[in-house]
């Protein structure tokens, strides 16, 4: 079983429930679901979903128009998105119309005080994957973003993850390497997963801090540096994970581990 964070500083530092606004987010704790974007220009409705997504484990970035929504989504690879339609300027329908463009298929939760048919029917046609009309229970949105998630992710995914002479068992949560095992915090499990789980991609400090912590927004990306650097000296030379100078951090492809 993984052990316990040794303390020290890092993103658990700063409390949950930061802030809502622009560009603003609020921590899930040191192992979350994922960062949801929230992208909704009434203050209060924000402040609501925020909460009830923290609360169940989600890390949460806000922003309260489309343009900044398609960048924050750019930046950050958010797991999911709960997209206002009456945004100002770009609304949620053009948001979704372009990350698809793009071929980024984030699953996208449309909300909306409109409740016509057409108006789903459209919203669902340009991408989107699921409506919410207002007004709502938070604990449906939060089942709701869940389910898509859920969805997302398919059947019948493997929980053993392997990658040249690592065997990390997330069910059970075990990693060993070349057949023994290799404690690690919880941290370190959770962000070795994250890259293991997806070979060859490549993800800024930033990006990394958003999905394995939930942090949106939290300046000291160095941190993930440390995290890091611990990980390459428990695994030896059996490490996977090379930097990509200027950009960040991936696990290397199967097929080029040795």
């Amino acid at each position: 079983m993984p052990e316990s964070d040794e303390p020290g500083p890092g993103p658990q530092d700063r409390g949950p429930g930061a802030g809502v606004g622009p560009g603003a987010g609020a921590g899930a704790g040191p192992v979350g679901r994922g960062l949801v974007l929230v992208v909704e220009d009434e203050r209060n409705i924000a402040d609501l979903q925020r909460r009830y997504l923290v609360r169940d484990g989600f890390g949460v970035h806000v922003e309260t128009d489309g343009g900044a929504a398609l960048a924050a989504v750019r930046r950050m690879r958010p797991a999911a998105i709960v997209l206002d339609i009456a945004l100002p300027g770009m609304d949620g329908r053009e948001v979704c119309r372009r990350l698809r463009a793009e071929g980024d298929w984030t699953p996208v939760l449309f909300v909306t005080a409109r409740d016509e048919v057409t108006d789903r029917v459209l919203g669902l046609e340009l991408g989107g994957d699921d409506y919410l009309t207002k007004p709502f229970s938070p604990q449906e949105l939060v089942a709701r973003v869940k389910s898509l998630l859920r969805r997302a992710a398919g059947p019948g995914q493997d929980p053993v993850l392997r990658v040249g002479r690592l065997v990390l068992d997330t069910g059970r949560r075990t990693l060993r390497v070349d057949d023994a095992p290799v404690e690690l915090t919880t941290t370190e499990f959770n962000l070795l997963a994250f890259l293991m789980s997806r070979p060859g991609q490549v993800f800024s400090r930033e990006q990394l801090l958003a999905q394995v912590w939930g942090y949106a927004g939290y300046r000291d990306t160095r941190v993930m540096d440390v995290y890091v650097s611990q990980l390459r000296a428990k695994l030896g030379g059996a490490s996977p994970i090379r930097t990509v100078r200027g950009v960040g951090y991936a696990v290397a492809d199967t097929d080029t581990v040795r």
